[in-house]
């Protein structure tokens, strides 16, 4: 649900006109809807946790942002690329992850590296141009990924 999600975001341009709204170095590059101090009670993008024990946070995850509600709904129209080159155990079991970053982690990278402010706001925004790429098994292997 959550890939899904992503893609019909991505494919209707949704991402387009928002920006990376927090970056942190040795963490994460975080983008899309803006969260607000009442969280995301109102979007229409919440889902479901889809917790799975084989998909962790490593390098280049890609997950769905949250705020604090018990039930731990996501809103699939915020994610976040985790830049932690050791991954970031802490947060699996608590945010679906849903995709991986195959090509362009230098990109993350330097995003992270970015001025900011005190919140981890860039000081000049970072603009999304999110796109969906479909890949064959094949051409996933050569990009490193094991095809399992």
């Amino acid at each position: 649900n959550h890939k899904d999600g992503f893609t019909k975001l991505a494919t209707t341009g949704y991402f387009d006109s928002l920006t990376f709204n927090r970056v942190i170095k040795n963490f994460v590059a975080q983008g899309g809807c803006p969260d607000t101090p009442e969280g995301f009670g109102r979007s229409p993008y919440l889902l479901q946790p889809e917790f799975i024990d084989t998909i962790k946070h490593v390098y280049g995850a890609v997950a769905a942002g949250r705020d604090d509600n018990p039930g731990k709904l996501s809103a699939i129209c915020q994610f976040y690329v985790v830049q932690n080159r050791n991954g970031l155990a802490r947060l699996d079991g608590n945010y679906t992850v849903f995709g991986q970053v195959f090509k362009g982690m230098d990109v993350i990278d330097a995003i992270v590296s970015v001025e900011k402010d005190s919140t981890d706001t860039p000081l000049t925004p970072v603009t999304l141009d999110v796109n969906i790429i479909d890949l064959t098994a094949e051409e996933l292997k050569e990009l490193g990924y094991i095809v399992k």
